[in-house]
């Protein structure tokens, strides 16, 4: 035992020696190799959290904004909340039978939609007819309901896993090593926020009202003596691109100090958060390890990755390998 223990210390003296990282922190992140991304994210946090560093942010400015698809969990072949979409219109179209010959309904309920052969825009605007025309009249509450019933129940298409054993597991790992350490963690999603709030909790430890993602256009009703917020079939908001930095302004007030993305569709949140003052960390994840998950990026239908992958290397945003900067991939 006393053996075990002067190795222990050796082995953190030595971490410390070549890292500069505390002691304190050289046990974190277990399921990430010990790679140049592991050892920014720690010396990041150890600077922003250790009282007399130069670089010490006070608690209420410890604010991180994550992307959800491919940055927190697998995306590919089709979006989850697209997959629940798809889902849904084959359960409504019986009491929508203006939906049989009409676009992208007739394609959804034949099985012609299922990611292969459309074009980015394509799925997008595909994806987006889908969730707001199936969310129609339906209280917020009770979406999330029937999006929880769906995720127990339903697995991901190409991994054969079920969606919760398809969130990474390093993320959820850093997730809560920031929380840990005084962070604030926010989903800033192109997915509904209803519907990532109805999994953000058991996926991520991450509360509802933390989630800030597209938005149905809402109102307010009286149905059979109770009121209810009921959404409608056209969005008030998307929370992509450029709508990303607005959305936090929105809900939180403030600009974060670290963001984690994965596409273009994180681009301008990335900006915003590193551009602004004092100590900033930048984070995409780069999807290059088809043996444990998939290998895509700038020709991706779902997920892609090319302007923001040219801007990292112009800003020295940190690119995660997933398949040289990870140990592990899934639960």
């Amino acid at each position: 035992m006393n053996l075990k223990n002067s190795l222990f210390r050796l082995g953190t003296f030595l971490f410390v020696l070549v890292t500069g990282i505390g002691p304190a922190f050289c046990n974190e992140l277990p399921s990430w190799n010990d790679t140049a991304a592991k050892r920014e994210i720690l010396n990041f946090v150890e600077r922003t959290t250790t009282e007399g560093s130069p670089d010490y942010l006070p608690r209420d400015q410890r604010i991180s904004v994550f992307d959800n698809d491919g940055t927190l969990i697998c995306e590919q072949p089709i979006y989850i909340q697209f997959a629940f979409a798809l889902n849904r219109v084959k359960e409504l179209a019986p009491t929508k039978p203006e939906w049989i010959n009409k676009e992208p309904f007739t394609a959804a309920l034949d099985g012609r939609m299922n990611g292969n052969g459309l074009t980015h825009e394509d799925q997008n605007r595909d994806f987006a007819k889908l969730v707001w025309s199936t969310s129609e009249n339906q209280a917020a509450g009770d979406l999330a309901i029937a999006a929880w019933d769906w995720l127990d129940r339903a697995e991901n298409p190409s991994l054969k896993k079920p969606y919760q054993k398809t969130v990474y597991l390093p993320m959820r790992e850093l997730l809560e090593f920031l929380r840990s350490k005084g962070f604030q963690t926010y989903i800033v999603s192109g997915g509904g926020s209803e519907f990532v709030r109805a999994y953000s909790q058991k996926f991520y430890g991450i509360p509802p009202e933390q989630i800030i993602g597209s938005q149905a256009k809402m109102v307010f009703v009286e149905r059979n003596g109770r009121h209810e917020v009921v959404m409608e079939s056209e969005p008030e908001y998307f929370t992509n691109g450029p709508a990303k930095p607005f959305a936090i302004v929105r809900n939180i007030g403030k600009r974060p100090v670290l963001a984690f993305g994965n596409s273009d569709g994180d681009l301008e949140m990335l900006l915003w958060t590193t551009t602004g003052g004092g100590p900033r960390l930048g984070l995409l994840l780069h999807h290059d390890d088809e043996k444990r998950e998939f290998a895509y990026d700038r020709a991706s239908v779902v997920g892609r990755l090319d302007k923001a992958l040219d801007e990292a290397t112009k800003r020295n945003w940190r690119v995660v390998s997933m398949k040289n900067d990870w140990k592990q991939v899934f639960p």
